[in-house]
């Protein structure tokens, strides 16, 4: 089995390096045509600069469309989730994962020591990295997949 660990790895080990924005006056509409273009569940609202909120697609759904609201209308920063929460590159992946699971966030900006979003962590992400990178896991996935036994 592979040594890296989420106790062993940094979140600069699995971040992601490309950080789309939304503007906070964008509206709720842009930011779901924005969403389904480049195949996110999520956007930081604001700038690398200045983050004032994450828009989720859940945000959209319970916060614009079921209460019937206008999503051409409705600016994004009045219907993204807050407060912010954010991990820094060195942290431990494990005590990024804390924070996620503590707060119910399915994902975390990734920030610099000013403040300025330098990546964007996701449990996608986490889950894709962990899963790749453990033998013994890939073992048995290959041997579900192909009808044999793991050794």
């Amino acid at each position: 089995m592979s040594n890296l660990s989420a106790e062993t790895l940094r979140v600069a080990d699995v971040m992601a390096r490309d950080v789309e924005f939304i503007e906070p006056h964008a509206s709720a509409q842009a930011a779901a045509v924005l969403m389904g273009e480049i195949e996110v569940g999520a956007l930081p609202v604001g700038s690398a600069d200045q983050i004032v909120g994450i828009v989720t697609d859940r945000d959209l759904l319970y916060r614009v469309v079921a209460r019937g609201r206008d999503p051409a209308a409705v600016p994004v920063q009045e219907v993204a989730s807050r407060p912010v929460l954010f991990c820094a590159p060195d942290d431990r992946l494990r005590a990024a994962m804390d924070v996620m699971v503590a707060n119910y966030v399915r994902r975390l900006p990734v920030v610099d020591g000013s403040r300025r979003v330098v990546g964007w962590l996701t449990l996608a992400d986490i889950a894709r990295h962990l899963l790749v990178n453990d033998d013994a896991l890939q073992v048995s996935l290959l041997a579900l997949t192909e009808g044999t036994e793991a050794g």
